[in-house]
């Protein structure tokens, strides 16, 4: 009776030894070749299951746009009541081009999307305390409020969307914000000629990643709504990776030595619009900003004389 007894405790050992290593939460291998075909196994299907070319490149076409705050912050941020604000008496108070507007003109916070130096910009003294001035001076200085093209990145990441057209000897972006273009040369046209807003882009493949250099941007555009800025000696890397059919990991390197002590990058994913007979829509904002720019200039009632009717 005691030798079964014995054997029925081993038995029952056996079996819970046998039901632990069988556990979802027992240490595994990623080394045995099993794990590594699996994994192989994996990435090939990701990467068979995204939309290709022709020439069986991925398929970028499409109208896509970002989910982020980028655009009001880069960098790690919390909320606040306003971009543009005046000392109050106890605290700082939105000012009084913007008061108005209330929880339409406040700020959410911002996550940072930079992925480089702890998330944060690698500033040189000098070059942030500029960019602090720029924050300061929001209203009169941004350059997204007068309409004027964005550059790159920025125009990724403003809340619109844009548009990539792609074949085998084309690559082109058409953005809804300011009706700004980007043609990217797919063979190096070397040094650009001119500084402009929107630079010189060149593009070519490393394996499925679309890389596109971009020169020759000039130094009167931000990378946000925050005061972050650039000179003339910027160079921007983009890269787009496709996830799937409707997720495109996109990443920016911005290099700039008059300004920053290091490189820097920034990553999101943009997302493809996916209404049904969804087009991009037109953002011409220079007639939205005449009064702003030319308002000085008009005719009759100074614009400051103007009640609000409320």
């Amino acid at each position: 009776m005691l030798n079964g007894f014995k054997k029925l405790q081993l038995l029952s050992v056996a079996v819970a030894v046998s039901a632990l290593a069988c556990s979802p939460e027992a240490p595994q291998s990623s080394s045995t070749p099993q794990a590594s075909q699996t994994a192989s196994a994996q990435s090939q299907s990701a990467a068979s299951d995204i939309p290709r070319t022709p020439d069986g490149k991925p398929d970028l076409n499409g109208i896509w746009q970002v989910l982020t705050t980028a655009n009001n912050n880069l960098e790690p941020a919390p909320p606040k009541s306003a971009f543009a604000m005046v000392p109050g008496d106890f605290v700082p108070v939105p000012a009084p081009e913007v008061v108005a507007m209330g929880a339409v003109g406040a700020v959410p916070a911002s996550q940072g999307v930079i992925t480089t130096n702890n998330g944060y910009i690698p500033y040189k003294p000098e070059a942030l305390a500029q960019r602090d001035e720029n924050r300061e001076n929001w209203l009169d200085r941004d350059p997204e409020i007068k309409c004027f093209m964005p550059g790159v990145p920025r125009a990724t990441y403003l809340p619109h969307p844009f548009q990539i057209f792609q074949s085998n000897s084309a690559f082109f972006i058409a953005y809804s914000f300011a009706g700004a273009v980007r043609n990217v040369y797919l063979e190096d046209p070397g040094e650009p000629p001119i500084d402009s807003w929107m630079g010189q882009s060149y593009g070519y493949w490393e394996g499925d990643t679309f890389v596109v250099e971009v020169s020759g941007l000039i130094d009167q555009t931000w990378y946000d709504r925050a005061g972050n800025y650039r000179s003339w000696e910027s160079k921007v890397t983009e890269r787009y990776t496709m996830v799937d059919e409707n997720v495109i990991e996109y990443e920016a390197t911005i290099e700039d030595p008059q300004l920053y002590t290091e490189p820097w990058t920034i990553a999101m994913p943009l997302y493809r619009r996916l209404e049904n007979d969804f087009e991009l829509p037109q953002f011409k904002c220079v007639e939205f900003v005449e009064e702003l720019l030319f308002g000085r200039f008009r005719k009759g009632r100074p614009i400051e004389d103007m009640v609000m009717p409320f």
